[in-house]
């Protein structure tokens, strides 16, 4: 049996924030005991609401936040406690696409030396071979090398800015692609396109990614597992047909019956979830989810759940849920 591309084993980050007179710290536990696996050629979507500490994981995972505590393995290598240096070159098989692509992308160069920058920080090519590249690179992502080689980042419009960040991310033929959100800050129509785009990339390149967001539906088209977070931990992973036809969490089970309806107006299906998510600063005894779950008893308040699986031979399921 091979070994997962990506594991994920009780990941921690917390934050120290300063307040009051005489500086006493708060911890912000933005990740609380994360684990997880991806394989090889797989997308894991990982969903859940604004602050549920999807974007720390993605940062974490990519080593630029160091996790406060567990491990992350990379391709057989555990990167948790790697310096700079050795992180350095595990880079080149693990990239990261961010949300915004106008402040991800340096505005005083060009779209030929954004793209052409990784080969040189890691020196796999020389300059001449790189322009080459380059142009391969932005043929890939549907843009004309000649015309867009030249010009900077503000002259194109958001989706072809995603398209260079793109390029950039996959220059050096990486094993896994972080995707922060991705598509989040972009029309409606151009979505469609930079997924698919994205899905062709995944077979063309044989890419793994770990996807960022926080919308359902987009999750479903483009996942093959599914890791549900809320407030710092994943209280379901599975695999997509299986999360999106049987959803076991309460809180899963709502999130995708707030998923808009195209036949129905895009209406959602019925109410979303009561009450605001409780601060990181102050997560709530016992499971997270009991101040705003319909299923909530006196065992949600006073015991955390533990992970279990409810997976068969054909299919992955696990949730962290007492009423399961």
């Amino acid at each position: 049996m091979t070994s997962p591309l990506l594991e994920v084993r009780g990941l921690k980050k917390h934050f120290f924030e300063n307040e009051g007179l005489f500086g006493r710290s708060e911890i912000v536990y933005a990740l609380d005991g994360v684990s997880f696996s991806l394989n090889e050629g797989q997308t894991l979507g990982l969903v859940g609401e604004s602050g549920c500490g999807k974007t720390t994981l993605g940062r974490t995972l990519m080593k630029l936040y160091d996790p406060t505590e567990g491990q992350v393995i990379f391709n057989s290598t555990d990167i948790t406690n790697l310096s700079n240096s050795k992180m350095r070159l595990i880079r080149k098989d693990m990239q990261m696409i961010f949300q915004d692509p106008f402040s991800s992308l340096n505005p005083r160069m060009t779209v030929s030396s954004l793209v052409g920058e990784p080969f040189l920080i890691h020196e796999t090519n020389t300059r001449s071979q790189v322009k080459s590249k380059v142009a391969e690179l932005l043929e890939l992502v549907g843009l004309d090398p000649v015309s867009a080689s030249r010009r900077y980042p503000h002259e194109f419009s958001g989706g072809q800015r995603q398209r260079i960040g793109i390029a950039r991310a996959i220059a050096l033929n990486p094993k896994l692609v972080i995707a922060d959100e991705p598509v989040s800050a972009l029309d409606v129509s151009i979505q469609s396109q930079i997924l698919n785009l994205m899905a062709k990339l995944k077979k063309t390149l044989k890419l793994s990614y770990v996807f960022i967001a926080h919308d359902l539906a987009v999750v479903e088209h483009i996942s093959d597992v599914v890791a549900v977070m809320y407030l710092g931990k994943i209280v379901e992973y599975a695999d997509s047909e299986v999360l999106y036809k049987n959803p076991l969490h309460p809180y899963t089970k709502i999130l995708i019956d707030s998923i808009p309806v195209p036949e129905v107006g895009n209406k959602r299906r019925r109410a979303v979830i009561k009450g605001d998510v409780p601060s990181p600063l102050h997560p709530p005894s016992g499971c997270s989810f009991h101040p705003r779950c319909p299923l909530a008893t006196n065992i949600c308040r006073e015991k955390s759940p533990e992970m279990k699986s409810y997976s068969n031979d054909q299919s992955k399921h696990d949730v962290a849920c007492h009423h399961v």
